[in-house]
């Protein structure tokens, strides 16, 4: 299992999901800036929250035009795995790696707290180790409204694409939704965030099952691989 974070100016989340995913797999995890033009050998390439570029113009706009996102591109285009949390699911939407677009809270006003969400489908390389039962990991965002066309919300629907629901939605977000995939099921963007939820020191460890399931699917060789 090899992986990297990358870090865009405005990020604050990332050494927080480089120990994470550290942690849950058990290795070195890379570092690399949005200014690089090319990605270290990986498996999985890790965006993570915070304010990329201070939030001008969009959130996530900007940093959907670093250099480093051509290469996040055509990994994501080979089949390599891409985990885009908060502001990193921004960035997804804003470079086309995932479809739909992140807006402002409904409530006008950032929202910080645990939240409890459904996992939707669970048979994907992020979501297989989860169980039936809602799962509880905290949201820090004011930008997390998702939204998308009816058309696009019949496909995310239909195709089984819709990663979490949130079970008392916080900002308004279409359908419920807290995180989608995209067509091959290897690029995850999602609004919670599992990399504070993987002690019981900060609350909740229900984000590690997420990165098991990672583990499993990447570096056990496991059938979604």
């Amino acid at each position: 299992m090899r992986a990297a974070v990358i870090t865009f100016p405005g990020s604050n989340c990332d050494r927080d999901l480089l120990v994470a995913m550290q942690t849950c797999f058990g290795r070195p995890v890379a570092r690399v800036w949005h200014g690089d033009s090319e990605l270290p050998p990986v498996d999985l390439v890790g965006l993570p929250g915070g304010f990329s570029f201070g939030d001008y113009l969009r959130c996530g706009a900007i940093a959907a035009r670093s250099p480093i996102m051509a290469a996040v591109r055509r990994h994501a285009e080979r089949g390599g795995y891409v985990l885009g949390i908060c502001n990193g699911f921004q960035i997804l939407t804003e470079a086309g790696l995932l479809p739909g677009a992140l807006v402002r809270n409904a409530g006008l006003k950032f929202v910080c707290r645990p939240v409890r969400l459904a996992v939707v489908n669970r048979n994907s390389p992020f979501t297989a180790a989860y169980g039936p039962e809602p799962i509880t990991i905290p949201v820090a965002h004011h930008d997390g409204n998702y939204v998308i066309d009816p058309e696009g919300l019949a496909r995310l629907e239909g195709e089984g694409r819709i990663a979490f629901r949130y079970l008392d939605n916080p900002n308004g977000s279409t359908a419920d939704i807290a995180g989608v995939l995209d067509a091959r099921g290897r690029v995850l963007g999602l609004m919670p965030h599992p990399e504070r939820a993987v002690d019981p020191l900060l609350g909740s460890e229900d984000g590690k099952p997420l990165f098991a399931s990672l583990l499993a699917a990447i570096g056990g060789g496991g059938a979604h691989r």
